[in-house]
């Protein structure tokens, strides 16, 4: 696990403050492109029901967004299924950036603290859930 993956981990279980964490994924030259990916990896598997990414979880989490709902990246994620606007996302113009990797932090956050509550409660093996 990569010093950016280990932070991500870090903000989805509540061990660096969200709006620190994110200025500190944020911060110099960060490299979109693999924060993106990254997250929305960590997304797809954090989702808890599989066969629907658009689940109730993800729902809660897209529209708990810190970020004004008129955002761009905001209402791709409301208006689309995942697939979609996960793609649509991707290639946004440059200065929708900074808010994408908020969307995409927030929903992993989201996602994954329901995962651990409920599929991992009493111990998973996942080992970026034994992070300290």
């Amino acid at each position: 696990m990569n010093q950016k993956e280990l932070l991500i981990n870090k903000i989805a279980q509540d061990k660096i403050d969200f709006h620190l964490g994110l200025h500190l994924l944020l911060e110099d030259k960060y490299d979109f492109k693999q924060l993106f990916t990254t997250l929305h990896y960590y997304i797809l598997n954090s989702i808890p029901e599989k066969s629907d990414y658009n689940s109730k979880t993800y729902q809660k989490a897209v529209n708990s967004i810190p970020l004004r709902p008129t955002y761009t990246p905001v209402v791709i994620l409301q208006k689309f299924s995942p697939k979609i606007a996960f793609n649509k996302l991707a290639v946004l113009p440059e200065n929708e950036n900074k808010k994408t990797i908020t969307c995409l932090l927030w929903i992993f956050k989201i996602t994954d603290t329901e995962r651990r509550t409920t599929e991992c409660k009493n111990g998973c093996g996942h080992f970026w859930h034994e992070i300290n």
